[in-house]
């Protein structure tokens, strides 16, 4: 006697895997608007989404941490880094919080991220630069999700770049589903 398995694949799942919007640098985004569309929590990757690959906080990051505090964002540092290099990215911008060894894609991390900032799946928002940690887990928490164009490719570990070879497979899926998708929410920008 055969028997057969069924497996169920889920369409959303796919969905998972594609950012609600993907940006050039996730300095062009408007936090203002955010703001003002009720947004009041903004987690972050830190390497290759606010400075290349284990650079240390430039002027730039600082800039836009002391802007998204004036704003009245709470933002914090998702990433699964030890804890040396997230908290001495976290003391040279200052106004954030973070969580270091994160284990993204886990939901864990952005669940524990957005009970320390005070915030919940409607008002965070998570900007990263991979697919595979960054996006598949916010998206998994149902948080929104904006993907950037990492900053520095291609001067990463050897395992990011290796990712990097897959996420350009699920990006061209992303460009169709960007035609004809429902769930793009684009994000303003500067």
């Amino acid at each position: 006697m055969c028997s057969f398995f069924y497996v169920k694949i889920d369409p959303m799942s796919k969905r998972n895997l594609y950012p609600r919007d993907y940006i050039e640098s996730t300095y062009n985004i408007d936090f203002r608007k955010l703001y003002e569309e009720g947004y009041r929590g903004v987690i972050f990757d830190v390497d290759n989404t606010l400075v290349p690959h284990n650079a240390p906080a430039d002027d730039r990051a600082k800039a836009l941490f002391k802007e998204l505090n004036d704003i009245g964002f709470k933002a914090l540092l998702l990433s699964n880094n030890k804890e040396p290099r997230v908290k001495k990215f976290k003391e040279a911008v200052e106004y954030c919080t973070y969580i270091y060894k994160a284990k993204k894609p886990g939901k864990a991390g952005y669940e524990k991220a957005m009970a320390q900032m005070g915030t919940d799946v409607t008002n965070t928002i998570f900007v990263g630069d991979q697919i595979l940690t960054d996006i598949w887990g916010a998206n998994r928490a149902g948080i929104r999700s904006v993907m950037v164009k990492p900053v520095k490719k291609w001067h990463e570990e050897i395992q990011i770049i290796l990712k990097r070879f897959l996420e350009a497979i699920i990006l061209a899926g992303y460009q169709i589903y960007k035609l004809y998708g429902k769930n793009i929410n684009k994000v303003p920008l500067k």
